[in-house]
């Protein structure tokens, strides 16, 4: 994987360019993680028995991104891009010829189809795929997503600490 032109976050702005940019940040932050590993090294489970790997990491947060943007938010039928009827935790299982550059365009491309949703979009507007027990507007997602990032960008530090040594943000 290659590594992303990423840029840090403003100190100020409005409301939806501080979320956007700070969403796009921890998706770069991600991928920072994965640049220059071969493929042996992003299916490392360096954390055994747990089945986190970096490339699973990737596939895991293209799911989340078309779960939240696409079918809970616009209320669309998604087929996921790595979910398997059999096993929950396919993009973290089944690795096998998964290759980094593919998982890297799956991922870049549901990105956008997210960015393109959430700019065309009041933060304001509620999810369409709702149900009586909670409701949730776009604002909501992105706070929701930044938080995802965070928590797995976390889990790829201490990942790719393991594998090379590599530290920072």
């Amino acid at each position: 994987m290659q590594e992303p032109d990423r840029h840090e976050p403003p100190h100020a702005g409005s409301e939806r360019e501080l979320l956007e940019t700070f969403l796009d940040y921890y998706r770069g932050t991600l991928l920072v993680k994965c640049a220059g590993l071969n493929e042996e090294q992003l299916r490392a489970r360096a954390c055994e028995p747990s089945t986190l790997t970096l490339l699973g990491l990737v596939r895991h947060m293209t799911n989340v991104e078309q779960n939240w943007f696409q079918r809970i938010f616009l209320g669309l039928e998604v087929d996921f891009v790595y979910h398997g009827q059999r096993d929950r935790d396919r993009e973290f299982n089944d690795l096998e010829g998964a290759t980094s550059d593919q998982v890297e365009r799956d991922f870049l491309a549901v990105c956008e189809q997210s960015r393109a949703i959430g700019e065309a979009h009041d933060l304001d507007e509620f999810e369409r795929r709702s149900n009586d027990e909670w409701r949730v507007n776009l604002r909501w997602i992105y706070v929701h997503l930044i938080e995802e990032y965070a928590r797995h960008c976390g889990h790829a530090d201490l990942l790719r600490e393991s594998i090379d040594g590599a530290t920072g943000d």
